[in-house]
């Protein structure tokens, strides 16, 4: 196959299914609230004038917490406690601005004397949207481009009828939408502006099937669909799933523009060929932003894992100043399980977000078992009986004649007259894992057979998987949890009476009822790592060294995401028929930011590619909705039970922040000689580039190394005693003092200067960054350089050193 290896589509495969996620809301109205909000960082009466020393912006809890820290003052406490509540409001108003960013709000109060709070009012608006008018406008003008597996272009998501406002096509595309059978002509529109497929290598090859893969751009995978959908679908279209309604769907960027590039197919994937004729074809078209849920199945071979076609093509791409956008890939939680790795490619890993979809069911032992199931509930106040399919085979059945009869596919294996009014039990096997036998088919034979509700039970040996929601039209719940599966089965079968000599069930014990699981429920535990998302270091080669490059870049929801489904999408059998699905993975991760990308370039017309990905990292949050910092499951198996901070390798520069993005302050910049500079560095490379790009390396007079590139992180695989980084940000806000704040990591003492610098619109600031090794030492650590700036804005930087040498045993201040 040579060089044109396989890429694959990046959802997560759990138990069988494939679920993600959407912008959810159920009103566009605004709604006005006080809030009162205290801080953990202790009053101002905790001190009794005692305050401590601080050099710079930074301090550690025992959470590991980053925290700010205050100022020393003088020995009179009346003096300390208004100086330090002057202070303290400093703080709360630099809080605010950059937390409320884009919202309307008016600080009514700062406590800084027996609490560290505030009182607020806010009204609250539509977030990053309100920044660019509201969702009536928000990402308009912009065109995203999606290698992906096609559109479903009937999809309401994807209309262009929905606003009475004027929605021209953007003059600088010039794509084209193909017209076959399966996408007839008028299936482009003013949203849905080009549509192609690129399927050659599949062809030559022999295994590319019209009928089931469709020759055209039409999704008939669903996969395409949805992504498109997180990114740019419209904004309130409702979520009806199996007759039940979630909400409305929104993407990022509702009026953003959609060209649609297919290459990746339901049976086979895709190949490294035709996913750069599409790549090709979207830049030439002129689309502002490329966004590919896809991944390599294996790490290109060769000097470096940048010397790859599709790598090659999307640098390219952003030498035409195309922002890229790709997932990370599913194949955490791994070190170094990175599947994109150049730093001209945004790498946008998976998280959880704060909604949660929960079922459980109540015994009639007085025990509430957990499970999950996106279906409603038995009726309230009312316990129904539990059959076993085992016990409600009809007269013609045996468990001799269908091994498989428990996990209730077949409804005329079945007793109605015995299951009707009942909850009736099936067992979910690894052949649900496999997709040989489907929820949907177990819900219709309940259905079928008058059940008041189905349960499933999971076989002790399906281990180690992750259960989601499923669609279920009647009552019905999914026990996850083999123990919990157990607890369920004991109360069954300690609950019926058997005759002695036939063996037969003459009386069925156990009631019970469901709860459903339709509600979302909010929580603060969110968002963190989930563990499928592929890790860093990021490889350098197939050996492999690791790069001074950070990926991943940010992360962005990902798990149970909400988002529109093609109508002949087969990619998830519980979701077949239906307009939307909940899907997971780093699939949908990538076009939340896809979408967000768009609505900087909206803001900012004129910024760089490399500029759009420095908003979006350094206004990342570090923190979850609880204040604590965000974790990252470790472990497939039980993984909420296997986990621990997040370190930059996890989570990147941290969690998407839409406000913040767009209204960065200070950005890093970064150009395609800069990118040729790094690849000519590479030992070895001057051919390869010379393959790749027609262009010498001794076109470039000095070539750049990892830790040298603009990025907004500083990332060095070794550190040998000591090492200066430069880095340059660009003010493109208002005039600004900023004061510069680290916290070292472990084994490196670090110094940047200057401490403290003005900067007006449009100027640059270089920031020399001194790190030390201090002891010798084979693990990763991890710290962050924070720019603080008087107009509120929070730049944070963050640093990773891998392997340390050191001749100096003494370990020296980390407060430089």
């Amino acid at each position: 196959m040579g060089n044109d290896y396989l890429v694959h589509l990046v959802v997560l495969f759990c138990l069988g299914m494939l679920i993600t996620c959407f912008c959810q809301g159920d009103s566009d109205d605004a709604t006005t609230a006080v809030y009162v909000v205290t801080l953990r960082q202790a009053p101002s009466s905790h001190y009794y004038g005692e305050l401590k020393t601080v050099d710079n912006g930074f301090k550690h809890d025992a959470s590991g917490r980053t925290q700010f820290q205050k100022p020393r003052y003088g020995n009179d406490t009346k003096t300390d406690d208004k100086r330090y509540g002057s202070y303290i409001a400093q703080v709360h108003d630099s809080l605010l601005k950059k937390v409320l960013n884009g919202e309307k709000y008016l600080k009514l109060y700062s406590y800084h004397y027996l609490i560290n709070g505030f009182a607020v009012l806010v009204t609250q608006q539509q977030g990053a949207w309100s920044q660019d008018g509201g969702f009536e406008t928000a990402g308009e003008g912009i065109v995203i481009g999606f290698i992906d597996t096609g559109i479903d272009p009937t999809h309401p998501s994807f209309g262009d009828s929905k606003s009475e406002h004027p929605y021209p096509v953007p003059s600088h595309y010039s794509g084209i939408c193909e017209v076959t059978r399966d996408f007839p002509s008028g299936s482009c529109n003013r949203k849905l502006v080009g549509a192609r497929h690129f399927a050659a290598s599949a062809i030559t090859r022999g295994i590319f099937n019209s009928s089931q893969d469709y020759a055209s751009p039409f999704d008939g995978d669903g996969h395409g669909t949805h992504t498109a959908s997180v990114a740019a679908g419209n904004h309130g279209i409702p979520v009806i799933v199996a007759g039940h309604h979630f909400g409305n769907a929104s993407g990022m960027a509702p009026r953003s523009h959609i060209a649609v590039y297919k290459a990746l197919y339901k049976s086979f994937g895709g190949f490294a060929a035709d996913v750069v004729a599409a790549i090709d074809q979207a830049a030439q078209d002129g689309v502002d932003i490329i966004s590919l849920s896809i991944t390599p199945n294996r790490r290109p071979p060769g000097v470096a894992t940048f010397f790859n076609p599709i790598d090659m093509a999307l640098l390219s791409a952003v030498k035409a100043g195309i922002f890229v956008v790709q997932a990370a890939g599913n194949t955490g939680p791994s070190p170094m399980s990175m599947s994109s790795f150049s730093p001209w490619i945004f790498t946008v890993g998976a998280a959880s977000h704060d909604r949660v979809y929960s079922n459980s069911i109540f015994l009639g032992n007085n025990v509430t078992i957990p499970g999950v199931g996106l279906a409603p509930g038995t009726k309230e106040n009312k316990l129904y009986k539990l059959i076993h399919a085992h016990h409600a085979l009809n007269n013609d059945t045996t468990d001799g004649d269908d091994m498989y009869v428990g996990e209730c596919q077949d409804a005329s294996k079945f007793n109605e007259d015995l299951i009707q009014g009942n909850l009736l039990i099936c067992s979910y096997s690894i052949r649900f894992v496999l997709g040989i036998s489907t929820i949907k088919r177990a819900s219709e034979t309940a259905k079928n057979l008058s059940a008041a509700g189905v349960v499933f039970y999971m076989d002790p040996y399906v281990i180690g998987f992750q259960l989601n929601p499923v669609p279920m039209k009647i009552p019905g719940i999914i026990i996850s949890s083999t123990n919990d599966s157990k607890i369920l089965m004991q109360y069954y079968n300690s609950s019926l009476e058997i005759d002695a000599v036939s063996k037969k069930v003459v009386k069925f014990g156990a009631v019970a009822s469901i709860c459903g699981g339709l509600k979302a429920n909010y929580g603060n535990a969110a968002p963190k790592v989930m563990y499928y998302s592929a890790r860093g270091p990021d490889p350098e080669d197939s050996l492999p060294h690791q790069a001074d490059i950070l990926k991943p870049n940010l992360l962005a929801p990902g798990n149970f995401i909400w988002s529109a489904w093609s109508s002949l999408g087969t990619d998830s059998v519980e979701f077949l028929g239906e307009n939307f699905a909940m899907m997971s993975g780093t699939s949908m991760a990538a076009p939340h930011v896809a979408g967000l990308a768009a609505l900087i370039r909206q803001k900012f017309p004129n910024i760089s590619p490399a500029a759009i990905g420095s908003a979006l990292s350094t206004a990342a949050s570090l923190y979850d909705r609880s204040g604590g910092p965000i974790m990252a499951q470790r472990s497939y198996a039980s993984p909420d039970l296997n986990q621990s901070p997040a370190t930059p390798f996890d989570m990147g520069s941290g969690f998407v922040n839409a406000t913040g993005a767009l209204n960065p302050g200070l950005i890093f910049d970064s150009s395609y000689d800069d990118y040729m500079s790094f690849l000519c560095g590479i030992n070895g490379s001057a051919p390869v580039v010379l393959n790749f790009t027609g262009q010498n390396c001794w076109l470039y007079n000095s070539t750049v190394y990892g830790p040298d590139l603009n990025l907004p992180s500083i990332t060095l695989s070794k550190l040998n005693q000591s090492r200066v980084v430069q880095r340059t940000v660009q003010n493109i806000a208002e005039n600004e003092t900023y004061s510069v704040g680290w916290d070292a990591p472990y084994g490196v003492s670090v110094k940047v200067s200057p401490t403290h610098f003005s900067i007006a619109n449009g100027e640059k600031q270089v920031l020399s960054v001194l790190l030390n090794a201090t002891l010798n030492s084979t693990v990763p650590s991890f710290g962050r350089i924070g720019l603080f700036g008087n107009q509120g804005h929070v730049v944070s930087i963050p640093l990773s050193v891998m392997l340390k040498t050191s001749n100096n045993i003494t370990m020296s201040s980390n407060r430089g």
